[in-house]
């Protein structure tokens, strides 16, 4: 899976956003926050959600299981505005 290729993040200050352009559905902008923008930076590339954990995992110290449950849930946001390749 990787970020439709309409779909781009820009980075202002310390914020990362994901913008889509084009005629998506979405047409918002998300303010992602660093555990997001780390996962759409993994998705800028094919990749699954297995290898975006280990990423995270060798990154940041925290609980694998934790990580997983934060991918999904991102993941699944990502899924409901149109913004995956699958």
């Amino acid at each position: 899976m990787k970020l439709k290729s309409n779909f781009i993040t820009q980075n202002v200050d310390d914020t990362q956003f994901l913008v889509p352009v084009g005629a998506e559905a979405f047409s918002g902008i998300v303010r992602s926050n660093r555990t997001a923008a780390f996962i759409e930076d993994c998705l800028k590339k094919e990749t699954t959600e297995e290898q975006i954990v280990d990423a995270m995992c060798a990154r940041y110290d925290a609980p694998r299981e934790c990580i997983a449950a934060d991918v999904r849930e991102i993941l699944g946001t990502l899924r409901g505005i149109g913004a995956l390749d699958e």
